[in-house]
């Protein structure tokens, strides 16, 4: 298959692609930075520099869509607020336009989203069938997912990943929550009841080609293990597994000063079950969070990673 891709350079994209060429398919990614996308993927990757000359995607056959400035890196500015729905919603809406443009269309979009969709939901436990509660991450995740449904027809389906934690080697949200507990500061943040939704990356890749070969699926689907844990347990289990203590709690107040209204991403969180992936007979490889945390913080990162 031809598959184009956004966000390739990112987490997800970065072990996704050697998998997808391991099997065979095709691989465009659209990337702002060409220069720097070459230096970080495999040569046999093709890069466009845009979607802005293309008039379609005829001859696509699938495009995953991964793009999206990283959501915890800074203060939630109105500002950056907005740059964080524009850099999810303008490039889903343009690959929306150019699937719905095409005389012969991918055949799958697959797009991007996360639980944040949900909000905070304290104790409830999540399936794709509950609507969002009113709060910045479920405008951003409802418009984006809104948006890829706009490519939906009899001739394209549409899957959208409601994505966890990804748990890797290196990247990602686990990097950041590694640096205390390497310090000797590491532990539980706020109550640490929240709940932390996770995925070990090897599971995440392995859902994405599931979704990608089953033409009998589209909707929503959430990217989690089976078994969601509180922050304080997952806390304990890194602590174990880096063998560094895990007592010195953060307080609320201290998160909030720091991270402002987006300290709602640490202190708050949602129980999801991975419902319908299951239902569709996908197997987890990681559902125990000590053995998932084992195989990454004791892997080296592999080539490629950046």
């Amino acid at each position: 298959m031809h598959i184009l891709m956004t966000g390739g350079t990112g987490l997800i994209g970065r072990h996704l692609i050697p998998r997808l060429l391991t099997l065979g398919h095709q691989i465009s990614v659209v990337t702002r930075d060409v220069a720097a996308a070459r230096e970080k993927l495999d040569a046999r990757v093709a890069l466009w520099s845009g979607l802005a000359q293309q008039q379609n995607l005829d001859g696509v056959d699938a495009v995953i869509n991964l793009a999206g400035e990283p959501i915890a890196d800074k203060r939630w500015t109105e500002q950056q607020k907005q740059r964080l729905c524009e850099s999810r919603w303008q490039i889903t809406e343009r690959i929306a336009s150019l699937i719905n443009a095409s005389h012969a269309p991918p055949r799958v979009l697959i797009s991007g989203s996360a639980t944040g969709y949900y909000g905070d939901t304290g104790e409830l436990v999540l399936t794709e069938e509950d609507q969002g509660q009113e709060e910045f991450t479920h405008s951003l995740c409802a418009r984006w997912e809104q948006l890829a449904l706009s490519a939906q027809s009899e001739r394209t389906r549409v899957c959208l990943l409601r994505t966890g934690v990804g748990l890797a080697s290196e990247g990602g949200a686990l990097s950041k929550m590694k640096l205390p507990f390497k310090l000797g500061v590491g532990g539980p943040i706020g109550s640490g009841k929240q709940y932390l939704p996770w995925i070990h990356i090897d599971d995440m890749v392995n859902a994405i080609l599931w979704l990608l070969d089953r033409d009998d699926l589209s909707g929503p689907f959430n990217m989690v293990a089976p078994y969601a844990v509180r922050n304080e347990q997952f806390a304990a289990t890194l602590g174990h597994v880096m063998h560094r203590p895990a007592f010195m709690r953060t307080p609320a107040s201290a998160i909030k000063m720091m991270m402002g209204e987006s300290s709602v991403l640490v202190l708050g969180g949602q129980h999801v079950l991975p419902k319908r992936l299951e239902a569709s007979g996908f197997g987890f490889r990681w559902y125990d969070l000590q053995e998932a945390l084992q195989d990454v913080v004791g892997k080296p990162a592999g080539k490629g990673a950046a």
